[in-house]
């Protein structure tokens, strides 16, 4: 770790941060390639094998921590990634219609405060793109192995009148490939995509997508929504009713938030956790111990892990951290809390 921000601190600054986000992708996928090297970097970075979280994902789960949507935009770095340490993989956001996200610049970074901004807009390559690159990772036994989310989002392009069947073909494309589907209605970065967190607005679009997910793929997949911390704890209340009288299999807590001043776009990272905390035990208590709660926001030590899991989270994702803390932390956290 202390090499890794040695080089960030000298070179990774000074570079775009959306083009050092590409280059690492790219270079974590090139030695994910590479069986000799995948191997040695797995046996010294990544976790224990024998560490084990059963959860009601339907599968055990090799690690409480995962890597939250947004860095694996098109599924590409899944075997990376897991090799790497993290015990699931989500991927995306995801959406019907392939978009080029909005214009850059569309990415900062705020080291002072551990947090990253940005205005991507969902920039991806489409649902059948994303499907046919799934398709080939669960053809291999190590694909097979990876837990993997899919994090699916409204197209811009969709009005939000659309939206229930702008998310259900998503579903359909992609339910099949993915050991759980998460409905991002949270992002701040698609005009109009928060109003979908209403209960009126939310309920038609997880009814279609669980409806259409188990039709896809000849089972119950796990849904889950992600919610914003700026909904406020009547609304984030409301949601877990929702999930509830859904029977739907959680919720992920919590999206980036626009309650800062650094300009456009949603802040993740250190400055989440106390709300990400509050939303979590909130959830928890609303929810009662069967439903699955993931915390994301502000994790970026062992420390921070634990307090989440003790907020009520069963598992934990990270983005920001991993972007300062390098390539050596999602395993070390894992290794850690496998000593829990």
């Amino acid at each position: 770790m202390r090499l890794y921000r040695l080089v960030f601190r000298s070179l990774l600054l000074r570079t775009d941060p959306e083009r050092a986000h590409e280059l690492a992708l790219r270079l974590v996928r090139g030695v994910a390639a590479t069986p000799l090297a995948a191997h040695a970097v797995r046996a010294t970075l990544g976790r224990p094998p024998a560490t084990r979280v059963t959860t009601a994902l339907g599968r055990p789960v090799p690690g409480v921590l995962g890597l939250a949507a947004g860095m694996d935009k098109d599924a590409r770095s899944v075997l990376g990634m897991d090799m790497l340490g993290f015990g699931h993989v989500e991927v995306g956001t995801i959406t019907a219609h392939a978009q080029p996200g909005n214009e850059r610049p569309r990415m900062w970074r705020h080291p002072e405060e551990g947090a990253l901004r940005n205005r991507m807009g969902f920039n991806n390559a489409g649902a059948q793109a994303a499907a046919e690159r799934l398709r080939a990772l669960r053809s291999t036994r190590r694909g097979r192995s990876v837990v993997v989310g899919v994090n699916i989002g409204k197209s811009r392009v969709t009005p939000v009148d659309d939206a229930v069947g702008d998310y259900a073909t998503s579903a359909r494309l992609l339910a099949r490939w993915a050991d759980y589907l998460t409905v991002n209605v949270s992002s701040p970065n698609t005009p109009g995509l928060r109003d979908l967190q209403s209960v009126d607005a939310l309920r038609p679009i997880l009814t279609a997508v669980q409806r259409e997910a188990d039709a896809a793929a000849a089972r119950r997949v796990p849904v889950l929504v992600k919610v914003a911390p700026d909904l406020s704890d009547d609304d984030v209340a409301a949601v877990a009713d929702l999930v509830t009288e859904l029977s739907l299999a959680g919720v992920v807590a919590t999206n980036t938030t626009i309650a800062h001043d650094h300009g456009p776009g949603g802040l993740s990272g250190r400055p989440l956790r106390p709300r990400a905390l509050e939303v979590v035990r909130l959830l928890r208590a609303r929810l009662g111990p069967d439903a699955v709660v993931v915390g994301v926001g502000g994790i970026d030590d062992v420390a921070s892990a634990r307090a989440m899991l003790d907020a009520g989270a069963d598992l934990l994702q990270a983005y920001s951290a991993f972007v300062y803390q390098g390539p050596s932390w999602p395993g070390a956290v894992n290794r850690a809390l496998g000593r829990r």
